[in-house]
């Protein structure tokens, strides 16, 4: 090897060995993939979806624009209506009985007893197994006519007539709020479990010596210390449970007579039932507003 050629190999080899040691260029490298996976997976989908709403497209057909003509037509369709207040009903009481069992949970387990790692352990599985898998298992025992809750309660003498869990509305809707805080109620038990552990057991001590009791200890000195950690919780359980779908869809499809639709469901029945995909489209972006809000 000459020694021009020895030189030049030594330059690009101080190049490359100055580029790694480079941190901007190292960041980007290591940001790069999640990028791309955030614009073609995220992005991508969510501006299709705002130029969709701005058009009149169905499936087979060449869209128009319309500017907000969707937006106005949903809002002034009683149907979307009733979808909407039902999202805020279901979100508000799920999150509600979400945080109150979980932060039950969480002080229960917090305590020092036999087999505690296996019973934690064990508090996950509702939230690891699939949404569909375990929705199907509890529409099972909601069935009109094979359900295994009916069955319970009519041969204890509980009841005489069968319960119409998923054929009537207010049932089906409670019944949706039970399965999806029953799912959501490990998330919040472990979350708040975690914070929990953070807190200084002389904090207790101190406000049980000064003549607290269970509930002031837990009332002013638990529960302020534990607001950061609650929050982003609810902030969380909040944007899942506002769009959800999969339980919906597999539990009561909406039914019956559009009492259980959420809006992300009676936007993919628009859209994606009934080939409106920019009248779907902008009844999905009604949720983004809230989010925000919430956020």
């Amino acid at each position: 090897m000459t020694s021009d050629a020895l030189q030049r190999e030594r330059v690009h080899v101080s190049r490359l060995t100055r580029a790694l040691e480079n941190e901007k260029l190292l960041a980007v490298a290591l940001l790069a993939p999640a990028v791309i996976i955030l614009v073609l997976f995220i992005a991508y989908p969510f501006v299709m979806a705002i130029w969709l709403s701005l058009t009149n497209l169905r499936v087979g057909g060449v869209g128009e624009f319309v500017g907000l003509d969707n937006f106005i037509k949903a809002w002034h369709d009683t149907i979307f209506r009733t979808v909407f207040w039902n999202t805020f009903f279901y979100t508000f009481w799920a999150t509600v009985f979400k945080l109150a069992l979980g932060m039950w949970l969480a002080l229960l387990l917090n305590r020092h007893f036999r087999m505690k790692r296996i019973i934690r352990a064990s508090m996950l599985l509702p939230f690891i197994i699939p949404t569909v898998l375990s929705t199907f298992a509890w529409r099972w025992m909601f069935d009109p006519t094979f359900s295994v809750v009916n069955w319970v309660l009519y041969h204890i003498g509980f009841i005489t007539v069968r319960l119409p869990f998923l054929s009537d509305g207010d049932w089906a809707m409670w019944c949706a709020i039970l399965v999806n805080t029953w799912r959501g109620v490990p998330f919040f038990a472990i979350t708040l479990l975690a914070g929990l552990q953070t807190i200084s057991p002389d904090l207790h001590e101190a406000a049980a010596l000064d003549g607290a009791n269970a509930w002031q200890r837990f009332w002013h000195v638990t529960w302020p210390l534990l607001m950061p950690v609650t929050l982003v919780v609810v902030v969380f359980s909040v944007i899942q449970t506002f769009s959800d779908f999969q339980l919906i869809y597999v539990l009561t499809g909406g039914g019956p007579a559009n009492s259980t639709h959420l809006v992300a469901t009676y936007a993919y029945q628009l859209g994606v039932g009934t080939g409106l995909l920019g009248e779907g489209a902008a009844i999905s972006l009604f949720m983004f507003p809230v989010l925000i809000a919430v956020v």
